[in-house]
């Protein structure tokens, strides 16, 4: 059979259908919704799309020529030269998950070290061979919640990103779940106990809890939290920042039921966004709910270590509609890049980078507040991200801007309560004259 177009083929294509033209093929679709013109520019050759896509790329920033302080959770960290050279070799250079028997024990046992890794990070028994974000993490663990005790609501925080929000409305529309939202606190920028009271109740199936919460404050009343979930028998679901483990408990410490988290800043680079890793893991007596695959550790044939799929009650296997999730992806080179950042850094690592993360949050609001006219949002303790109220944010954000450097993300658009505020973050990256040019820079706004 010829495999290369020409007309010829193309009309005995044709023919054979008994079509007399090729728009016949497209003939089964209404002509309402035809598009008839995408106003696409004419076509280019290889060179001078690569000409094009160079011009377009020169008017990229880097991180060293324009520093971000740009808070919301995903910042720049400092990824080993380690993490690359493992995630280039090829027997590993996929995103793709390996779900067949047969595959790579290279990769499957990489895959159980990452589980093992993140297992122990949350405090949880088991953790799975990850998602695809953080946020479709939150989605998949109020679908856990709902399978396991049968109830149909599940309560989120008021202040937690936009975006999650309406992934997880997304997710549980189809499942008749209902979302109700607690308030925060507007002095310390924690959660609203009394208003958390009154929403959960016998029919609420889980509560999710981000510690660090997107304002980046810690959660300081975790016990009282659990004690009001296991008054109603409801799921304890913990949002995670997984270096701020570093420095403070596992949520398996204060009760959680289920952790999950975004791994990006575990030894992956920004990428213009993507591609991102969802954490997620969960008490033993869960297992049988959680949404994905689980590497585990057996013996082959002749009595040696081997690796293979454990469980994968996935809607391809025998699982069908009765699938905890369609997940047919687990990042396998993201997760890869984590489990050996993890590895690289060890606990010594992790804790000694959660404590400059977390200095570097302090000093740098300190730094802010003493300027005229910037004041601290939130009494609460934070990690590396904080909110700042000034006289007028976006004159502040254009201002930045234009002397070459991004400042905290504006958060009026999303919480109106939060006029002229902005969400600043830092890492182990932002250099001392960076943070000396962003306090000069912030001098000069007004």
């Amino acid at each position: 059979m010829q495999f290369i177009p020409n007309s010829p083929l193309k009309n005995t294509m044709l023919k054979e259908l008994e079509y007399h033209d090729i728009n016949d093929l497209f003939s089964d679709i209404p002509q309402k919704i035809r598009v008839k013109n995408l106003h696409l520019p004419q076509g280019r050759s290889q060179q001078e799309v690569e000409e094009h896509m160079r011009l377009l790329a020169q008017q990229n920033k880097s991180f060293c020529e324009m520093p971000s302080f740009l808070g919301g959770g995903m910042k720049p960290h400092y990824i080993p030269a380690v993490v690359k050279s493992v995630i280039s070799r090829s027997e590993f250079y996929t995103a793709y998950t390996p779900y067949q028997p047969e595959t790579s024990q290279g990769f499957l046992q990489a895959i159980f070290e990452y589980q093992s890794l993140i297992a122990e990070l949350a405090g949880m028994d088991v953790s799975n061979a990850s998602l695809y974000d953080g946020a479709t993490a939150v989605g998949e663990a109020a679908l856990m919640c709902t399978r396991i005790n049968k109830r149909k609501t599940f309560v989120i925080p008021s202040n937690i990103s936009w975006e999650k929000k309406s992934i997880l409305r997304n997710y549980t529309k189809g499942a008749g779940i209902r979302i109700k939202e607690v308030t925060y606190d507007k002095k310390t920028g924690t959660i609203d106990l009394e208003s958390l009271k009154n929403t959960i109740d016998t029919d609420t199936a889980g509560f999710y809890l981000e510690n660090p919460n997107f304002f980046g404050v810690f959660e300081d009343r975790v016990d009282e939290i659990h004690s009001i979930l296991q008054k109603n028998q409801s799921m304890f679901v913990v949002g995670i920042d997984p270096l701020s483990l570093g420095i403070c408990k596992s949520p398996g410490e204060y009760g959680a039921d289920i952790v999950i988290g975004e791994g990006k800043n575990l030894g992956n680079s920004l990428d213009f966004g993507g591609s991102t890793l969802g954490i997620f893991a969960c008490k033993n007596a869960f297992l049988r709910q959680i949404p994905g695959r689980i590497i585990g550790m057996t013996k082959d044939q002749q009595g040696k270590q081997a690796f293979c799929m454990t469980f994968q009650t996935r809607e391809q296997h025998i699982r069908r509609e009765k699938a905890t999730s369609n997940i047919c992806t687990n990042e396998g080179l993201c997760m890869l890049a984590a489990a050996t950042y993890l590895s690289w850094l060890g606990s010594k690592g992790l804790h000694e980078l959660g404590m400059i993360n977390f200095k570097r949050g302090q000093d740098l609001e300190k730094k802010i507040i003493a300027l005229p006219g910037f004041t601290k949002m939130f009494s609460g303790v934070h990690f590396n991200e904080f909110v700042i109220r000034c006289p007028d944010a976006k004159k502040t954000h254009n201002h930045l801007l234009r002397q070459g450097l991004q400042g905290g993300l504006l958060l009026q658009q999303w919480y109106p309560a939060l006029m002229n505020c902005m969400l600043f973050g830092i890492t182990e990256l932002h250099s001392e004259e960076s943070i000396e040019r962003l306090i000069a820079h912030l001098k000069e706004a007004y």
